[in-house]
């Protein structure tokens, strides 16, 4: 009865105005993916607020605009941040001084501390997250006081040079002043859709500006006296941030003002793609050193200055990390090969411990069903590996104790020839591939289920290793020499074995294996080695190996709260949901299956 009362139909026997109301809202219901927008409040009498015009930018743009409150309650910033796909930093009072480590000025404005308290936190838990931010007058300087900049607390009395006015008692739908929008690579001036050297009218109202920019923000637009108007985080973080207020014009029709709220809200729906894609795929990076790097202190469920731990996993939407316990190559002896097995056996105890002293948050695995469960739990999964067959030495027995401690799989050298093989870099060739050690060994990882690790062998290595293998073998973290001729990369020759016997190449983030120089090694080369792999054989062949805390890293790519970033990339270029679920997992676990079984 209860249903029944309350399912009403336009139809009814309702007042004119409300059955029209329903019928109209009926009509436009359906599944309708829209971002939803988060949009910083500030303080009045009656609560918090927020200007029309934002709201009207941001809906007029395709978004869903929300307002989020004033709260000093940080613990429920996560909770914030899992309902947006995008963050607008809004306009408003002035930031207190002591957060950009400066006493007050006497010209120091109204300033919100309660806002402060809320806003800096959450745009930096935003950053973290790579959710897209837009920030406006206040929300510029908020971001850059959120990643260490300053501010002029008060233009007129401290800016060095003689100042256009910035704050004109002019109607803020109509320009006051002209912005400078700078040459070369700008990304502002390619949103809003204008030509290098035309002309900008903005309008203007604030009496504080940019100082110090912070590390990783980019001025790309000033006002004729050098303010700073404009500011861009890409390609390292999706922040674009104006110190007039576009809101104003784009929501009186300025078709300039709103391309940035359309650009915004574009960005936020591919943000909110990836979100979902992660969420119900399983998001596998197969090589990181981050053992290398853990201290009597390191707990991997805190925030901690490694590039992997459980948090940034989470922030990234990342399910499985491998880790290895990297092995140093040294010499040739009995002594010190020992000396290698047990500095690995300590590793991948230290390992383990680390990981199962959190079951509440994570899952020390060893299987492809066993990552697959902890998904399905909600749960990350941390599974061990091995750089540098030196850990085994001359003894192929140790192979035996490496599986039953779970090891996924052995990269067969590192820098530097082992007595198992040759390497592609420090090599002096002494066995022209694999030795006849070597030879044992890879047939006895077949058989006790170790996959076979190419990454860091030499061309001959790997080309006998492809031969002999009777099982797929993986590069846990390699790249294409078709996009960079580097002596670690694989040659289209080896991609193509490699995925015809099944196996599968994992994309590295080394910069030097990138690029051949660091500035142009970032996330959307990354993304071109990818391509070249999924070209020369297919989607079925490529994963992801970051080699975080090993010396990876790329622009837009520094940890493993980025990787959301990489997915972002792929979709741009046309990756389906279904591309991305080989690519970020499917492969690298069919691979770990085939030699498991």
């Amino acid at each position: 009865m209860l249903a029944s009362t309350l399912d009403i139909a336009p139809s009814d026997d309702l007042p004119h105005a409300l059955s029209a109301l329903y019928r109209e809202a009926d009509e436009q219901q359906g599944y309708n993916p829209k971002p939803i927008i988060g949009l910083v409040s500030h303080a009045t009498e009656a609560g918090s607020s927020v200007a029309d015009a934002y709201v009207k930018a941001v809906a007029d743009a395709g978004g869903v605009p929300i307002l989020l409150p004033i709260s000093e309650d940080l613990s429920a910033l996560d909770s914030l941040l899992n309902t947006i796909d995008g963050l607008l930093l809004t306009g408003g009072c002035d930031s207190l001084s002591a957060y950009y480590g400066e006493e007050p000025s006497p010209k120091l404005g109204n300033v919100q501390v309660r806002r402060d308290r809320m806003e800096l936190p959450l745009a930096l838990y935003a950053v973290r997250r790579n959710i897209p931010i837009l920030g406006i007058c206040r929300g510029m300087q908020l971001i850059n006081i959120a990643l260490g900049g300053t501010l002029y607390q008060d233009l007129e009395s401290e800016y060095p040079t003689k100042l256009v006015a910035h704050a004109p008692k002019v109607e803020l739908a109509y320009g006051a002043h002209s912005v400078r929008l700078s040459g070369g690579k700008n990304e502002l001036r390619d949103i809003l859709g204008l030509s290098e050297g035309q002309p900008l009218m903005v309008n203007s109202l604030h009496h504080q500006a940019v100082k110090r920019v912070a590390r990783g923000l980019r001025v790309v637009a000033t006002a004729s006296d050098g303010v700073i108007e404009g500011l861009v985080g890409y390609p390292e973080k999706n922040i674009v941030a104006v110190q007039w207020h576009p809101e104003q014009m784009a929501s009186k029709g300025d078709a300039t003002m709103q391309r940035l709220f359309a650009c915004f809200v574009k960005e936020a729906a591919l943000y909110k793609r990836a979100k979902a894609i992660h969420q119900n795929i399983i998001v596998l990076d197969s090589h990181n050193d981050t053992p290398m790097e853990f201290t009597s202190t390191t707990d991997l469920s805190v925030r901690g200055n490694t590039q992997v731990d459980l948090p940034r996993m989470r922030e990234g939407g990342v399910s499985t990390s491998l880790m290895v316990a990297y092995v140093p190559q040294k010499a040739l002896t009995r002594e010190a090969e020992r000396k290698a097995y047990q500095y690995a056996l300590d590793k991948l105890d230290e390992l383990k411990q680390r990981v199962v002293a959190h079951p509440q948050l994570v899952r020390y695995v060893t299987s492809a069903e066993e990552i697959r469960t902890a998904k399905s739990a909600g749960l990350l999964a941390i599974a061990p590996a091995i750089e540098n067959g030196y850990a085994m030495g001359s003894d192929l027995g140790r192979l035996e104790e490496f599986r039953r401690l779970g090891v996924v799989y052995i990269t067969l050298c590192h820098n530097g020839d082992n007595a198992i093989c040759d390497a592609a870099q420090k090599s002096k060739r002494t066995h022209g591939g694999l030795s006849a050690l070597g030879k044992k060994a890879v047939l006895r990882m077949n058989e006790l289920g170790i996959l076979v690790d190419v990454s860091h062998t030499s061309a001959e290595t790997t080309r006998d290793v492809l031969q002999l293998s009777k099982k797929p073998v993986i590069a846990s973290h390699s790249g294409a020499k078709g996009v960079y001729n580097h002596p670690r990369n694989l040659s289209d020759e080896h991609i193509r074995k490699i995925a015809e016997g099944g196996g599968v190449v994992q994309v590295c983030l080394y910069h030097s294996f990138v690029a051949p120089r660091r500035e142009e090694a970032d996330v959307r080369k990354v993304a071109d080695h990818i391509d070249h792999i999924v070209k020369v054989a297919g989607i079925q062949a490529v994963g992801v190996g970051s080699d975080f805390d090993g010396g990876g890293g790329v622009i837009g790519l520094r940890g493993s709260n980025d990787l959301i970033m990489l997915t972002i990339e792929l979709l741009r270029r046309g990756y389906s949901e279904q591309d991305l679920r080989a690519l970020w997992g499917g492969n690298f676990l069919r691979v770990m299956e085939a030699n498991q079984r």
